[in-house]
Parts: structure tokens; C-alpha cells; sequence
């Protein structure tokens, strides 16, 4: 157990599932209450409540808010940190995808893009900063990806995004550098999520192969280790970030992507 974390809260953005979910439980399991976002059927949302309170002893908060709309953006942080107390840790993890060529690329699609992937994390970050500045202490951490450092064809609108992901968190951490506040990135690789899931299954059912060669498939085209990451891992990551020892990593990069950088 971290001893500075018991208490606090976080907001985590596309916390229903994926990586956000994974996240949130394990900030849980140090004891800090929830504040969830995401798509999601209200049945679903109720039971990944009531799994996270049940099972950790921590509180929880939901709200739906559409990360393309500004005014939904700003009333999920007043009302969470209403319902919770605070917002003391951040997490923008959000995201969504489209693969076309640049000449061919939806205008609206790349809009949105823009607007989940990198508008609403600054948004959220200049909600949730006066507080965290006001106390003097808080944790900001924005989920870029492999493709805020490098690049992949077809995906102009998402590597755009994501390079301003790790250039916003750069910016950010400067400013608020001299503070208890530190803002970091996190650029993992193929992540075993459902949506990697459906990937491989488009591959094995295009060259009727097994799921798991075209799991291989897919993963030695970019990830030497051809070993997807774990969503587990990730939050063990960022759970080191939120703690006292990360106190003096500020404007970092973080890869997690089985040497996919180092090439």
C-alpha cells in the first residue's frame, strides 16, 4: 500500500473497460475512490460500481459525459469532485481510433479524434489543476501511446493527437513544476484490450489462421517482444507515478511497449 494515496481521488476517462478499468481498479486497491467515465450501458455501469466499492471499500462516481463537448467536459469535474470531495489524480485515457489515408480521412472522424484524444485532456487538466495547485499536490497522468513518438501509416489523425498528448504533458509539467504537482505520459505498445482482441480476429478470419498466429502476426510487425502488454502492467505504472517516490518525475515520456521504440 502507498501511504500517500489512501483517500485520495481520481478521474479517469474511459474507465468502463480497457485500460481505464484496469486503472481504476488498481488506484482502487491503494484505497483511492473512483471517479468513472465511459461508454456504457447503465446496468454495466452499475455493476462496475458495484464491483470496485464491494471489493476495494472505496467510493465511486459516474458520469457519461461526451469528451467531444466542452460544457460536458468541465460539469464531469465539478460534479465528481462534488460527489467525491476532489479530484486529486487524473488520468486521460479516452480514446478512439480510424484508419484511412490522410486524402481519404473523414474531415468530421479526424475532428473527433482531435477533440476526445487531445482537446479533452487538456480540458480536464485545466479544470483539475487549481485545486491540485491550491493544495499542493496532484497527480496528472495522459495515456499517449507508441504513436505519440513514432509514427504508423493511415493513422494521421490519431499519431497527430497523440504527439500533442506528449507535448501537452511536456508543457503542462513545466508549468507546474516548482509544485507538488507532477504531469507524466504514458506511451504503451499493443495493449491486450477487446478492441486489440477484435483486431486479431479480423487477421485470423483475413487469412484463416488461429487467433493466436495472427496475435503474432500483428505483434512482430512493430513489437519485438511479440508479447502484447498487460493491462495490469500499465496500472502498475501508473500507480508508481501517483506516489511520493515519482515525486520528482515531471514532463516524462514513459514507454511500455516491448522494445517497439527502441527500434
Amino acid at each position: 500500500m502507498f501511504a500517500n494515496l489512501p483517500g485520495k481521488v481520481a478521474l479517469i476517462t474511459g474507465s468502463t473497460s480497457g485500460i481505464g478499468l484496469s486503472v481504476a481498479k488498481k488506484l482502487a486497491s491503494q484505497g483511492v475512490h473512483i471517479g468513472l467515465n465511459g461508454f456504457a450501458k447503465p446496468e454495466e455501469v452499475v455493476a462496475i460500481r458495484k464491483e470496485i466499492e464491494n471489493q476495494f471499500k472505496v467510493k465511486t462516481f459516474y458520469h457519461g459525459a461526451d469528451l467531444k463537448e466542452a460544457p460536458q467536459v468541465k460539469n464531469m469535474v465539478q460534479e465528481t469532485s462534488q460527489a467525491l470531495g476532489s479530484v486529486d489524480i487524473l488520468v486521460n485515457n479516452a480514446g478512439i481510433q480510424h484508419i484511412e489515408t490522410a486524402v481519404n480521412f473523414p474531415e468530421q472522424k479526424f475532428n473527433d479524434i482531435i477533440a476526445i484524444n487531445l482537446t479533452a485532456a487538456f480540458l480536464t487538466t485545466k479544470y483539475t489543476l487549481p485545486k491540485m495547485l491550491d493544495q499542493n499536490w496532484g497527480r496528472i497522468i495522459n495515456i499517449a501511446s507508441v504513436h505519440g513518438l513514432v509514427a504508423s501509416v493511415n493513422k494521421c489523425a490519431y499519431v497527430a493527437a497523440k504527439h500533442g498528448i506528449v507535448g501537452l504533458t511536456k508543457a503542462t509539467a513545466l508549468e507546474v513544476a516548482k509544485t507538488g504537482v507532477t504531469i507524466n505520459a504514458v506511451c504503451p505498445g499493443w495493449v491486450m484490450t477487446k478492441l486489440i482482441e477484435t483486431q486479431i480476429q479480423l487477421r485470423a478470419d483475413q487469412y484463416k489462421i488461429s487467433f493466436e498466429e495472427a496475435q503474432v502476426k500483428l505483434l512482430e510487425e512493430k513489437q519485438p517482444s511479440v508479447t502484447p502488454v498487460q493491462t495490469e502492467q500499465l496500472g502498475d505504472l501508473i500507480l508508481f507515478l501517483c506516489s511520493n517516490s515519482a515525486s520528482q518525475i515531471k514532463g516524462s515520456a514513459y514507454t511500455m511497449d516491448g522494445g517497439w521504440t527502441a527500434q
